[in-house]
């Protein structure tokens, strides 16, 4: 069962994926000194007033401020509900840590101070100390979860305004899929290649 899940997955990855397509058409023939000339939509604007449109550094105090915020910024909106599910995900497992240690913490305590007292989940005091332990760094690890997710936002803000000017080549196609290679000392062998074609 498991073998034919990875196979879908690989399988569902075979398929041709496109870089980001922009109507962007270069006008070789219009050379200002070194500075080339793109006529995009019926505007003509220099390479560097293109690649300037994005500030990286207005990317990152966007993300910083309001999470996502960036990413609305560098016009990547699919990524918005990323970034929040994420942080939905990640704050609502701390949170349900939390709750179980608070539980097993209140058992224990009253455990403590009450020698004869039988808590409710029928832990002894060893296992309660222990299953509280548990949970409390459960919930610090996801909590540093959440923080590294919100730092690798801003990563991807700062970095996706970085790459805006990637787009001027709409010819960029990258394949993922299966192949065959001989090999001298195995014969042929079976594997998944990744090919980068600039056409």
């Amino acid at each position: 069962m498991r073998t034919c899940g990875i196979l879908l997955i690989l399988v569902s990855f075979a398929a041709p994926a496109f870089a980001q397509q922009v109507d962007v058409q270069l006008d070789i023939t219009n050379r200002s000194g070194d500075t080339l000339i793109i006529r995009k939509g019926g505007k003509v604007i220099t390479a560097e007033q293109y690649a300037k449109r994005y500030v990286p550094r207005k990317a990152l105090l966007y993300s910083a401020v309001l999470p996502g915020m960036g990413q609305v910024y560098n016009k990547k909106y699919w990524k918005l509900p990323i970034v929040y599910g994420g942080f939905y995900m990640l704050t609502w497992v701390a949170f349900s840590y939390n709750d179980l240690y608070n539980k097993y913490k209140t058992e224990l305590y009253a455990v403590v101070r009450e020698p004869g007292y039988v808590p409710p989940s029928g832990y002894t005091e060893a296992q309660l100390r222990s299953v509280t332990e548990f949970y409390r760094r459960q919930r610090d690890f996801f909590l540093i979860l959440d923080g590294m997710w919100y730092l690798l936002q801003l990563v991807d803000a700062h970095v996706d305004a970085h790459l805006r000017d990637f787009d001027l080549n709409p010819q960029l196609k990258l394949s993922l899929g299966p192949s065959i290679q001989q090999n001298s000392l195995y014969g042929q062998a079976a594997g998944m290649s990744i090919t980068l074609k600039f056409r």
